[in-house]
């Protein structure tokens, strides 16, 4: 993330005056990228010639990384944490810095895919002014937009990025999983599949919720969902349990969408209960 910001930033015209690293190869191969940034041996140096310091160590060290540091007054110093609110920056609030949170809603498995991901992305945003209006104007310059959080929102912020991002990927999971029993390497499973993911996510992206949902709880099927139980029963059954508690929770958006009416969302509700497996 801190080389895709200084990346980023930088070619947007933000100068990128200095980088430290516990381990040297990260902050060497950010100063590679990043014309007239120079790679310092310690993180003292660089909060000694930055006005502004992006904090990007991994969530666990940024309040003891900000604790053993000197910071002074009018500096800002701005972690990236998405569940941590600006209350383990407080070192630097202590020492007259204005403090703030600038978190990228976007997945990063690599480099190379963060700085092509993070333009266009929602920046939450946790700061007072004038800390605040340079964040914002951060966020619009890498063609992004911002939410701005308080601290008691940060973590629910996180949690639902986790279900939307890292739980996604645990269900595409189990579903090549199942193809894997008539046959169908994990591999070959997520190639077939990715068509219907990116359909999905237009249909979200166009049509929006509720109305983008589809299937045979959508329709009220419950012909489909008998027949779906009943194999996973047999073929699957450490899956059975998701299966259940998704389409239980997706029997309100199927409401909400004007398909099925309150008497086939309690049928539905009556085949999918535990009970009932």
């Amino acid at each position: 993330m801190g080389t895709a910001l200084a990346v980023r930033l930088s070619s947007k015209g933000y100068p990128v005056v200095a980088v430290s690293s516990s381990t040297k190869a990260p902050a060497q191969r950010l100063a590679d990228a990043v014309s007239g940034c120079l790679m310092c041996d310690t993180a003292q140096a660089v909060a000694d010639s930055a006005q502004l310091v992006f904090v990007t160590t991994p969530d666990d060290a940024i309040e003891a990384v900000v604790a053993e540091l000197h910071w002074h007054k009018g500096q800002s110093v701005v972690h990236c944490s998405g569940a941590d609110s600006t209350d383990i920056l407080e070192q630097a609030r202590e020492d007259g810095a204005y403090v703030g949170g600038f978190h990228p809603l976007q997945t990063f498995a690599s480099v190379t895919h963060a700085i092509e991901n993070i333009p266009g992305s929602t920046f939450a945003i946790e700061a007072e002014e004038p800390l605040l209006t340079t964040l914002k104007e951060m966020a619009s310059a890498l063609d992004g937009t911002c939410v701005r959080l308080s601290a008691e929102d940060k973590v629910l912020y996180h949690a639902a990025a986790v279900i939307a991002c890292n739980y996604f990927v645990t269900l595409v999971q189990q579903a090549t999983d199942l193809w894997e029993t008539f046959g169908v390497s994990s591999q070959q499973a997520t190639k077939a599949l990715l068509p219907l993911l990116r359909g999905t996510l237009n249909n979200i992206d166009n049509v929006g919720l509720p109305n983008c949902l589809t299937g045979p709880i959508a329709r009220g099927d419950l012909g489909t969902i008998r027949k779906h139980l009943a194999s996973l029963k047999r073929a699957a059954p450490q899956v059975l349990s998701i299966y259940r508690e998704l389409g239980l929770k997706t029997i309100p958006i199927a409401l909400a969408k004007g398909r099925i009416d309150e008497e086939r969302a309690n049928e539905l509700r009556e085949l999918l209960k535990e009970e009932n497996l």
